[in-house]
């Protein structure tokens, strides 16, 4: 299992001068997300899950905040003064290593002040230091928002086959890395 990468953590400013840390995911970050996700709606969970959520189990909380870095990663957004989650951004390794899924999340009050943007730059920097050569997602077909994101981020944006409710986005980073010896 990974050590925590903690050169990862870094203070950042939103375009409308909100502060943030964002930083790893760790274990203890499960204590916040029983009110980070009482902050998004339920059309925001749906569209993030891809079904109604009304809330996540301890089991669950546990799986996203209990990660092996060597496989995983998620950056969190926290508000320096409360301490509070205000958004999350996940990749998952592929089987083979050389790409990741991702997934991301953020307060609904806070849509569209640039921390989705922050998180997922984030993870793209990430995902290229650590050598893959593609992050992908996928994203219901009715979340403009996000396509358009992904759209401007260089994401190619493509139908999933057989499911015209949901996009396929990925984005590539160029050829993978070996892993060192």
């Amino acid at each position: 299992m990974g050590a925590y990468p903690k050169e990862w953590e870094h203070h950042d400013v939103l375009p409308d001068g909100r502060r943030v840390f964002v930083r790893p995911i760790k274990p203890e970050d499960a204590a916040l997300y029983p009110d980070f996700l009482a902050a998004v709606t339920a059309d925001d969970l749906r569209l993030r899950f891809f079904t109604a959520v009304r809330e996540l189990t301890e089991e669950q909380i546990a799986r996203l905040t209990r990660l092996d870095y060597d496989r995983a990663i998620a950056f969190i957004a926290l508000d320096p003064g409360s301490g509070g989650m205000l958004g999350v951004v996940r990749l998952h390794r592929d089987g083979d290593g050389t790409g990741g899924e991702y997934a991301v999340l953020v307060r609904s009050a806070l849509k569209g002040r640039g921390l989705g943007w922050l998180l997922m730059r984030r993870m793209i920097d990430y995902a290229r230091a650590v050598g893959l050569a593609r992050v992908h997602g996928q994203v219901l077909a009715e979340n403009a928002t996000m396509l358009r994101m992904c759209e401007e981020l260089g994401f190619e944006i493509a139908d999933e086959p057989g499911e015209a409710a949901i996009k396929l986005v990925t984005l590539p980073l160029g050829a993978p890395r070996p892993k060192a010896a």
